[in-house]
């Protein structure tokens, strides 16, 4: 349902164009077959968004809790304009699945917010390992909607690098 008050207000259309965008993506190990596949899915997506192949970089970590470390790293370098976070975390039956939930997604925001820089959070958090084989294509492919669609929104919040200087000289 739209709302007609919003008829004259200027809204920034969502754009997936993945044309010229460079993504990084950081795969956890942990869980490998989960985190192949949700690889795989998004990989497929970001190229049928439009991303070239060879503007993809994908790096993997042994788990989830090493994931904001990786995309700190990529981050710093300035090469990208999004990054994909992407692993699986499976309940077992200790406390060791709600740290490494929390941690690592409380560390990709971190990350995401202090450079700046769009993360795709696709870090499944499921109880069983079949719950985790349903999702890993959808929630593969969606981070790379999403990566796509921030990576353009702050591509077009950006200003121009190219400001005019005013010289002090008369």
């Amino acid at each position: 349902m739209t709302n007609s008050n919003n008829d004259s207000v200027g809204v920034l259309a969502v754009d997936l164009n993945g044309q010229d965008l460079r993504i990084g993506i950081v795969q956890a190990r942990f869980n490998e077959d989960h985190c192949v596949a949700l690889t795989t899915a998004c990989i497929h997506e970001l190229i049928a968004l439009g991303v070239a192949q060879e503007d993809i970089k994908l790096v993997t970590v042994p788990g989830a809790l090493e994931i904001p470390f990786a995309l700190q790293k990529l981050a710093e370098t300035g090469e990208f304009d999004g990054l994909v976070a992407l692993g699986a975390v499976i309940r077992g039956e200790t406390y060791h699945f709600e740290l490494v939930s929390n941690e690592s997604a409380a560390g990709i925001t971190r990350i995401c917010l202090e450079s700046g820089l769009p993360i795709a959070n696709g870090i499944l958090t499921c109880d069983t390992d079949e719950q985790a084989k349903a999702r890993v294509d959808l929630k593969g492919a969606d981070c790379a909607k999403a990566v796509v669609e921030m990576a353009n929104l702050a591509l077009a919040l950006t200003p121009d690098l190219d400001i005019e200087i005013n010289s002090n000289e008369e």
